[in-house]
Formats: C-alpha cells, sequence, structure tokens
C-alpha cells in the first residue's frame, strides 16, 4: 500500500537500509509482563483489534502486524514482515513528516501523528490518521536511547474529515447567495497576497491583483418595503449574475475570479493575475449593466443599480488592509458621485482625502497646542479712506503642511464639530485684540471687530452666553462686535438660530451676511432678521474691473446698485468684498457702497501691522 503519491526518496544517510532477512515474531520484543499469561492477553488484544497496527523495528521495519492492518493494505499480514512501515503508509512523501518519524525511531521524540491520504486496495481513497509511538527501551538502555520497538496505528478518519469539510463549507459560504463569504475571501486574498509575484515579460498580467467592490444603491428601500424575503431573493439574483459576469472573463490559471458577498448589499470579486486597469474597468462595466436588467422574483418585477470601486495594482507591497482601503474609499466616491456608476481608484483623489483625515484628526488638539493665529484685514470706508474696522481671518499653522488658509480646514471643522472649539478660541482671541488696540490708542476711534461664524456654533453651542462671556471677559463693547454669517446660515433662521440672532442684536452686537447674493437670497427675511450689514459677494465685485481692459458687466453693476439701494431703504449698511482695483472702488463709491475690503487696502496681516495702521487712518484707494 502506498500514499496518493511516491514523494522523495529519504536523502543519503537517513534513508531507511536495506531489509534485514526476515524476522519472526519473538516474545522479547513484547513488553515486559507480569506473567505469560498476560503476554498472551497482549497478543491476542493486539491481533484482535479493529485499529490497524504494526510494531516496528529502531531501522523502521515491520515486525508484526494485525489482520486489520492487512485488510486495509490488501496484504497479508506475514507478508507485511520485515516491509519498510514509511513505504506501506507514504511517511517518506513529505520531507518534515519523515523526520518527525525518524526521530520517534531513534528515541529523540515522544511521538509522531500525522494526516495522510492513502489509497484503499478497493480502489477508493482514504484519510488516515497516522500515529507512532514508543513501546519500551531494553533494560540496558538508558533515557533517551533508542527504543526496541515502536507502535505504528492507522485510523481512518475520512468520515471526520468529511465533516470537517462540510462545516468549513458552511463556516466560509453564505447561507442566502451561497457564494463565499468575507472570511473565505480574506483567506483566498491573502494566500494570493503572500505568494512572491514574478515577472514574466511574455504575460503582463502576472504579479497584479484587481479587485471589483459594489454595494446596491438603495436596497435598503426593498428590505423595508417587500420585506426580508424578496430581499434575500434579490441577494441571491444578483450573486448569480455576478458570478455570469466573472465566467464571462474565459477561463484562467487560477480557475473562475472569486464573486464573495461581504455582507449586507455588498460583493467583491477578486481578480488574480490581473492584465491591468482595462481588465477591471471592462469586468465593472459589465457587472453595472448586467444588474440595471431587472429581476422578476415571484411576481416582483424590481429594477437595482450599484455604485462600484475599481482597485488595481501590483501585489508587490500591496497589504489586504490596503487593498481593502483603497477598494472601500473609490465605493464612497462612486456613491457620492452620483451612484449607479463605477470609479477608478485615484491616487491623487486618495491622498488629498488622506490630507483632509489628517487634517480632521489634528484640529481639536492643534487649538489646544496653539498652531492657530489671526491675521487681520482693515475695512475701510469708501467714502473718506479711513479704516473702521478689520475682519478676523483665522490661520492655521500646521507643523506638516504649514500655514493653511480658512478655506483648508473650517468646512472640515464644521463637518467634525470642532469648529464649535475653534470658533470660541477665535472670537475671545479677536475681542482680546481689538480691546488691547482700543487701550493703546485711546486718542484714536476704536475700530470694530469682524468674527465669522458657523452655523453649527449657533446649533451646537450656547453662543449667546459664550459671547456675553467673551465680552465681560474681555471689556469690549458689545457695538464694536461683528458677527459675520453665511447668508444660506441666515436665510430661512427659525427657532433656536432667529431666537440666538435676536438676543445677539438686543445685547448690541452687529450681525453681517456674509457672501451675500450667491445664496437663497430671500429678501422677504431681510425686514424680519436682526441684520445691520450685507456683503456683497466678491463675484459681483470682480465684474467692475477696468484697469486690465475688461468691460464692466452691466448686469453686475444693476444687480449691486438694486441691492445697495433696497438695503439703504432697509436701514442696512453695505460692504463690497474682493475690491482689488481703484476703477471697482471709484464705481462702488458712486453707487453707494459704505464700506470696501479686498487687496486694493491691504492684504489679512498681522496685529502689529494693524496697529501702524491706526495712527495714519486713511487708505488710499
Amino acid at each position: 500500500m502506498s500514499g496518493t503519491s511516491e514523494g522523495p526518496r529519504p536523502a543519503a544517510g537517513t534513508a531507511a537500509p536495506s531489509p534485514p532477512p526476515p524476522l519472526t515474531e519473538r516474545d522479547d520484543l513484547w513488553p515486559p509482563a507480569g506473567s505469560p499469561s498476560e503476554l498472551h492477553d497482549y497478543r491476542a488484544a493486539f491481533r484482535a483489534a479493529t485499529l490497524p497496527m504494526a510494531v516496528v523495528d529502531h531501522e523502521g521495519l515491520i515486525v508484526t502486524a494485525n489482520e486489520a492492518l492487512a485488510a486495509l493494505t490488501g496484504v497479508g499480514a506475514a507478508a507485511l514482515t520485515a516491509q519498510s512501515a514509511s513505504d506501506l503508509v507514504d511517511l517518506a512523501a513529505d520531507g518534515r513528516t519523515w523526520h518527525a518519524y525518524r526521530e520517534v525511531l531513534h528515541g529523540r521524540r515522544s511521538r509522531f501523528r500525522c494526516t495522510s491520504r492513502l489509497k484503499h486496495p478497493d480502489g477508493r481513497s482514504l484519510w488516515a490518521e497516522i500515529t507512532v509511538v514508543p513501546m519500551t527501551a531494553a533494560p540496558e538502555q538508558g533515557a533517551g536511547s533508542a527504543p526496541r520497538q515502536v507502535l505504528l496505528s492507522v485510523a481512518d478518519v475520512s468520515d471526520r474529515r468529511e465533516l470537517q469539510k462540510r462545516l468549513r463549507h458552511l463556516q466560509m459560504h453564505d447561507p442566502v447567495t451561497r457564494l463565499p463569504n468575507r472570511t473565505l475571501f480574506f483567506e483566498r486574498l491573502s494566500a494570493v497576497l503572500e505568494v512572491a509575484p514574478y515577472q514574466d515579460d511574455s504575460m503582463p498580467g502576472r504579479g497584479r491583483i484587481g479587485l471589483v467592490y459594489l454595494d446596491l444603491d438603495g436596497f435598503k428601500a426593498v428590505n423595508d418595503t417587500l420585506g426580508h424575503r424578496v430581499g434575500d431573493r434579490l441577494l441571491a439574483a444578483v450573486a448569480a449574475r455576478l458570478t455570469d459576469c466573472a465566467e464571462q472573463e474565459g477561463p484562467h490559471p487560477t480557475g473562475a475570479h472569486l464573486v464573495a458577498r461581504m455582507g449586507g448589499d455588498e460583493f467583491a470579486i477578486l481578480v488574480e493575475e490581473s492584465t491591468g486597469t482595462q481588465q477591471l474597468t471592462d469586468l465593472a462595466r459589465t457587472v453595472l449593466a448586467a444588474l440595471q436588467q431587472p429581476f422578476d422574483l415571484a411576481g416582483q418585477r424590481l429594477s437595482v443599480s450599484a455604485s462600484i470601486g475599481v482597485v488595481e495594482r501590483p501585489v508587490a507591497g500591496t497589504s489586504a488592509t490596503g487593498l481593502m482601503q483603497a477598494a472601500d474609499t473609490t465605493l464612497y466616491w462612486a456613491k457620492a458621485d452620483g451612484k449607479a456608476r463605477w470609479t477608478l481608484f485615484d491616487p491623487e483623489r486618495n491622498a488629498h482625502r488622506m490630507t483632509r483625515q489628517a487634517l480632521s484628526s489634528n484640529l481639536r488638539p492643534a487649538v489646544e497646542r496653539g498652531e492657530f493665529t489671526i491675521e487681520y484685514q482693515p475695512l475701510v470706508c469708501m467714502a473718506d479712506g479711513v479704516v473702521r474696522g478689520v475682519e478676523a481671518l483665522v490661520r492655521w499653522n500646521h507643523p506638516q503642511f504649514g500655514m493653511l488658509s480658512p478655506n483648508r480646514f473650517v468646512a472640515i471643522a464644521e463637518e467634525d464639530g470642532s469648529i464649535v472649539q475653534l470658533g470660541r478660541w477665535v472670537l475671545r482671541a479677536a475681542c482680546r485684540q481689538a480691546r488691547r488696540w482700543q487701550l493703546d490708542h485711546p486718542d484714536e476711534p476704536p475700530l470694530f471687530i469682524s468674527v465669522n461664524v458657523a452655523v453649527r456654533q449657533v446649533w451646537d453651542s450656547d453662543l449667546v452666553t459664550d459671547v456675553a462671556e467673551i465680552l465681560a471677559e474681555t471689556g469690549l463693547d458689545p457695538a464694536l462686535l461683528q458677527l459675520e454669517l453665511t447668508e444660506s446660515a441666515v436665510m430661512g433662521s427659525a427657532g433656536r438660530p432667529l431666537q440666538a440672532l435676536q438676543s445677539l442684536s438686543d445685547m448690541g452686537v452687529r450681525i453681517a451676511i456674509d457672501d451675500f447674493g450667491t445664496g437663497y437670497s430671500n429678501l422677504a427675511y431681510l425686514s424680519r432678521l436682526p441684520v445691520s450689514v450685507l456683503k456683497l459677494d466678491g463675484a459681483f465685485v470682480r465684474g467692475f474691473r477696468y484697469e486690465d481692459g475688461t468691460h464692466p458687466s452691466p448686469a453686475d453693476e444693476t444687480i449691486v446698485e438694486a441691492m445697495v439701494q433696497l438695503a439703504h431703504r432697509l436701514g442696512l449698511t453695505v460692504t463690497a468684498e474682493c475690491v482689488e482695483t481703484a476703477g471697482q472702488a471709484e464705481r462702488l463709491r458712486r453707487i453707494g457702497c459704505d464700506t470696501g475690503q479686498g487687496w486694493l487696502y491691504s492684504r489679512a496681516v498681522a496685529p502689529e501691522r494693524i496697529a501702524e495702521l491706526l495712527g495714519a487712518r486713511a487708505l488710499k484707494a
């Protein structure tokens, strides 16, 4: 009897020697017994045992075998005597197995067990668990010496292996779709990435891997409206179409692409030995088209779509975690870009996302570490050029990315809520600075300070209390504080935001609508909101250019003039943003704008520079 393969013969110096003349069964090869009757009992039990067994000497030759082993091998028990036990059960097929077996024979190992696939005389294959244990050493041999003989047993574990196989299949496959599940997917992916890639110029796909990662759009609505039973049928139908799409790729050295259900309504198609991005995008198009065809499920006709993330890269340097993060990110992009589409992983877009994530995770600690500074841009009276106030503009002196302007981090701060903490710090620092200018220049009219406020600061904090405490702490007159909110945040305000704005106005604080003219522009609210100032968006002002040969837009001038007149009739003042040229300033002055802000007058500067301007308050336009 032999295993399924002959395997390599043992190396020189370790192979079993040629068998000596046949041995006969001797009493001294059995374990010592208390009496001849006990020895007879040993022999009787050995011969009658249903477990195939053999006594093997220290050279690996069978001394005696029982009838169960003879039946298993199809060779008579007497004929097995003096045969090599390792050849009988194929212990030399694997180097590690052979070494462990020889260790037991030489007394350097207490026992040995392995599982091997053997062939039964009737032609069927079976899985056998082979155990080798020492019997006794001769009295004159010391501890650790080679035993006189070892006992080899062979147990048929085919049924157990089959049960383990079925249990593993259940553990590794999704019960709804019958596809490999997340566990099996990652096992296969890890195995692919652990194999050292090789380069073959004739086959450019070697050493590359691809992943199509998809999520059904609107699947939750199917479950909620039609029930989970219909939802499960839909998932099974989707799995069948994905499998068909993977098989359409044609034969591959590794077989069909692995299609797996990752959980919920997420699926993945793993492409081993990818030939490049084109192969992956073609597969994504095929999948998208297949899923957009209606599904007929027990009288229900359903239409679904999918968002698909596509990743393709070399195996070298790729980890399972990195590949899945890229796939998940790309799937999110497909969702954000409008769903029902596939999107290819973009390293530059991902780098921007990673930068954004890095900024987000460091925003709160950065406030505590004092990494933020404030620069101030003058707000100039357009009638006489005198600086009336300044707008506080926060900057982040990031240790890695350098000095960052607000447009790099304010939106992130609003999303994660850190804008509340940051906004409170800006408000306190700006009010403190305005008060310091006032105390340092008592003979000059005090400057008002304008501070931007995010709508989330109104909802997620007690802005009224914060402002009151900061004004009391710094000693700044409320009339010298102006809070700027965007038009989209102010227009349509009701409930708590409106109450907060009203309370701040009652306190004496001025409220300004920033970027006016680009948001909702619901003019009906202007008469009901406690607003003091409109700040015209720079997009209108840019249409006033003369110096560079550009003709000003008549429509822009008409709109600005109308907004200025409306604001003045409502008792509001108007500030024009982004004033960059003398021609713009002159035209805005004739139209009636009250205040201008822009590079014509000054960029945002350090507080020390503002202090220098206080002596000469007029800025030439």
